[in-house]
């Protein structure tokens, strides 16, 4: 199996506050690696010093094999990483238009934009052809993370960091995501999705990585940790009836 993510031993210090405690992570490519975890895990913490917002203070991140451990956000970026975080990151006075407009990078104007691609993501989240002019601070939440993960493949990308895709939404909109990632993942892209939602995470993942006091203490396939209930519960604290 090729991995196109690899954390070794990777240990976070944000101030005085030791986060990630030798993180050992492999992210597969072309398939959605969820990781899960309880609240206060570094699952987050994770993902922002993948994106190099915090940097590891000791361990290695390849991606693709290029060492990535001290790489700048912006040069990560540009490396084919898009990062949609909880907070969503929108720019709410701007349009939907504008907002996909400042993530195409490769565009300057709208008619640059790869016509066939938006098409693609307007199948997916018909919301964003509906209120493509409208300023992305008028939407509702569901849409503002529809919005947030169209930004975030407006144009092809290696890697997708994607933090808590379906918190708060309604049952209805989650429905909607899961379809939009089923989709990304006919596609190959690869995708590092953390989730709480359990039922959200073994509809999609293919394979898991479960977190717990920063490091990684369980990973294998999806399907297996759905199957086993016990597992479930020692690594999770789910009870059989939570997700149902």
């Amino acid at each position: 199996m090729s991995h196109l993510l690899t954390l070794s031993g990777v240990q976070t210090h944000i101030g005085a506050y030791h986060i990630l405690h030798g993180v050992d992570l492999q992210v597969p490519a072309n398939e959605l690696t969820m990781l899960l975890g309880r609240n206060g895990a570094g699952k987050t913490t994770t993902l922002r010093t993948i994106m190099g917002l915090w940097h590891a203070s000791s361990g290695q991140i390849t991606l693709a094999g290029q060492d990535i451990t001290t790489a700048a956000t912006p040069d990560i970026a540009a490396s084919g990483v898009a990062y949609v975080p909880e907070s969503m990151g929108i720019f709410a006075d701007l349009s939907v238009k504008e907002n996909m407009l400042l993530a195409a990078r490769a565009a300057r104007t709208v008619d640059d934009m790869d016509t066939t691609r938006l098409e693609w993501i307007f199948d997916m989240f018909p919301a964003m052809k509906k209120f493509w002019n409208h300023p992305a601070g008028k939407l509702s939440g569901g849409q503002k993370q529809m919005l947030a993960v169209s930004r975030a493949i407006v144009e092809p990308r290696k890697l997708l960091l994607i933090d808590e895709p379906s918190k708060g939404l309604a049952p209805a909109i989650i429905q909607n995501m899961i379809a939009a990632f089923k989709a990304l993942k006919a596609a190959q892209t690869t995708i590092l999705l953390v989730e709480q939602n359990f039922n959200f995470a073994r509809q999609l993942g293919d394979s898991v990585a479960v977190m717990d006091d920063g490091k990684v203490v369980h990973s294998g396939p999806m399907a297996e940790l759905a199957e086993n209930t016990e597992m479930q519960g020692r690594l999770l604290g789910l009870s059989l009836g939570a997700h149902q």
